[in-house]
């Protein structure tokens, strides 16, 4: 069995998957939805998300998480701790850059608006609890998914 492939399968569904939601998310709480300004979001936040994915290995540091803070792998808790790690590493990112993309647009194009740290701080808030829902419940979804695809039994 190839973890390896595992792993990087994980990062391109997880990836896809959080930001095709929180790019959606991000434009509907705004009240500014439109189909371009949600495809150019979620095109850019995909190929953030992907980048995260592929240089930060999350099942090590989820394990690293789980291990030092002496919860038993697998479990309930282990899980809540896990998608928590997995959503400080990637929402923030994913948020920043849809943020100051929309903030800039609508600068540009006069509209007024608050200052931009208002701004994050509200979108990062909603953005952290609907991606650790996300990956509280995509995360296993996925794994038994691909552990099945690529022919393995999951421990």
């Amino acid at each position: 069995m190839d973890m390896k492939k595992i792993g990087t399968q994980m990062s391109i569904l997880m990836g896809i998957s959080m930001s095709f939601c929180l790019s959606l998310t991000g434009l509907l709480s705004s009240g500014h939805f439109t189909i371009p300004g949600f495809l150019i979001n979620f095109v850019i936040s995909t190929i953030i998300s992907l980048i995260i994915g592929f240089f930060v290995p999350m099942k090590k540091v989820g394990d690293a998480a789980v291990e030092k803070a002496g919860l038993t792998p697998h479990t309930l808790k282990a899980r809540f701790l896990e998608s928590f790690i997995s959503d400080l590493i990637y929402t923030p990112a994913i948020t920043l850059c849809m943020t100051a993309m929309a903030y800039h647009s609508a600068v540009s194009h006069g509209q007024p608006m608050p200052p931009y740290i208002l701004m994050f701080l509200k979108s990062l808030v909603l953005s952290m609890i609907v991606g650790y829902v996300l990956i509280f419940f995509l995360m296993p979804a996925y794994l038994k998914l691909l552990m099945k695809k690529n022919g393995a039994n999951q421990e």
